[in-house]
């Protein structure tokens, strides 16, 4: 816990203070935990992860007393209003947003899965965004179209008769409590394309652009080229040229695509020292090896090791209350049995479960980028009447026959040394002369990027070789 790092004194005041401090930081994060739902550490635990060790306090004379409660004063109030921030601020959650991040989260890992199951490259999407794009088209649909499309992504239990706005108000708060303060930042644009012949309802339209931000331009389909020039733009424009925008063919029948890009820039909050990345090893597999930069860093990282999967899990915190969970399979484990045992349930059992520890860590630059037509995955989760000729989109156009010709979920993501500064660090923290253990992540690996309040599941990924972009 580095906001708590003291220099240990033996004078029993100094004692006493570390002793206190500790049992205040304690109960703040009790509280905490129980609103987020993690598993609160044990203050014997939190004393041999901060690397302080705590004596027996033996009696005060009166002028001790009296300056150890000063300090307990200060530091009660200091506590105290650190804390009710915090409370404040995971409190924003309610019952419903909690329900919102959970049903997501069980749609990203569903669709991780089935993206996995026929790749056997790297892997980058955004569940979160891809969630949100495809809630919004809900908007547009009734009947038999709307109930599919909502069950498919896990978020019919959100739905409530006469509340049409519910599920887009929804995601909107979520999303403003993931960028509240400019924490949380990526660059990232939802869009329909239409038709210049599909006349829009005003009801979708006001919808679609107040609560997911999101744009609904006019193209000529008829004319391929131009069509395909004018997406390719927007995307170049939204992620600031970081994300190729190349659609492909389009079908001059095409009457509605719906396009989500994003780009996401890591930014460690324990930033590499990039006077210390070496080219290296990196083991795609039992025949090929990758000359890879691996970047290093000595300090304190989470940790924590699933023995029923053989998998070793490391967090590394990034900026804006966001973090990495590094999925590491032993070496005689295969990636692939990974993926097919991720679940929400693993997912959050792992964060409860780390620890503290001093470790040297070893981790590949890595640059990805991966683009999905989500209209050959989307039908092995249960969502089919959107792209067929029997869709009811009446909420979004009385055009008859309107269905969705293509959904395309582009994405990519860039981990280097840097942090919020973009310089890297001169030092790491850790100066003892015994050397902690080293992680060395050269060999397939997983990625979860989550937010830490909410639990928020943002980006999921699988490097087999980091040098394919």
């Amino acid at each position: 816990m580095q906001y708590f790092k003291l220099y240990y004194r033996t004078d029993y005041t100094n004692r006493a203070f570390i002793f206190f401090l500790f049992y205040c930081a304690r109960s703040c994060y009790k509280q905490l935990s129980f609103l987020i739902g993690q598993s609160p550490v044990t203050l014997h635990d939190e004393i041999l992860l901060s690397g302080i060790t705590v004596l027996p306090v033996k009696p005060f004379h009166s002028k001790l007393i009296k300056r150890t409660k000063m300090m307990r004063t200060r530091v009660i109030f200091l506590l105290a209003s650190t804390s009710l921030l915090t409370l404040c601020q995971a409190q924003e959650l309610s019952l419903d947003d909690m329900e919102l991040v959970a049903r997501t989260t069980d749609f990203a890992f569903s669709l991780y899965r089935k993206i996995a199951s026929t790749s056997d490259d790297n892997i980058f999407l955004s569940p979160l965004t891809a969630a949100a794009s495809l809630a919004a088209l809900s908007g547009g649909t009734q009947s038999t179209t709307r109930t599919e499309l909502l069950e498919g992504l896990a978020l019919s239990s959100l739905e409530q008769d006469g509340q049409a706005s519910r599920i887009p108000e929804l995601f909107q708060k979520l999303d403003d409590i993931l960028t509240q303060d400019g924490a949380f930042q990526s660059d990232r644009a939802i869009a329909f394309f239409l038709s210049q012949k599909v006349e829009v309802q005003k009801v979708f339209s006001d919808q679609f652009k107040k609560f997911f931000k999101a744009d609904l331009p006019e193209v000529d389909f008829s004319n391929p080229e131009a069509s395909k020039f004018t997406i390719n733009q927007y995307i170049r424009t939204q992620t600031r040229g970081k994300v190729a925008s190349d659609v492909g063919n389009i079908d001059p029948e095409t009457q509605l695509m719906l396009i989500n890009t994003i780009f996401f820039q890591v930014k460690w909050d324990l930033p590499f020292n990039s006077s210390f990345t070496q080219e290296e090893r990196f083991y795609v597999n039992k025949y090929n090896i990758a000359q890879v930069p691996m970047m290093f860093r000595a300090d304190k990282y989470y940790l924590a090791y699933d023995r029923s999967l053989k998998l070793g899990v490391l967090k590394l915190p990034c900026q804006g209350k966001v973090a990495m969970l590094v999925l590491l399979p032993d070496k005689d484990v295969d990636y692939t049995a990974i993926d097919e045992e991720l679940t929400p349930e693993r997912f959050r059992g792992w964060v409860k479960q780390l620890k503290k520890t001093k470790l040297e860590v070893q981790l590949p630059r890595f640059k990805l980028e991966r683009s999905y037509s989500m209209q050959k995955i989307l039908p092995d989760l249960g969502i089919v009447d959107i792209f067929e000729n029997k869709a009811d989109l009446s909420a979004l156009s009385k055009e008859a026959r309107l269905k969705v010709s293509q959904v395309l979920l582009k994405g990519g993501i860039e981990a280097d040394e840097k942090g919020l500064s973009n310089s890297a660090t001169m030092a790491s923290s850790i100066t003892e002369v015994s050397m902690p253990p080293r992680l060395t992540i050269n060999r397939p690996f997983l990625f979860l990027i989550y937010h830490e309040v909410t639990n928020s599941l943002l980006f999921m990924g699988r490097v087999i070789d980091p040098t394919k972009n």
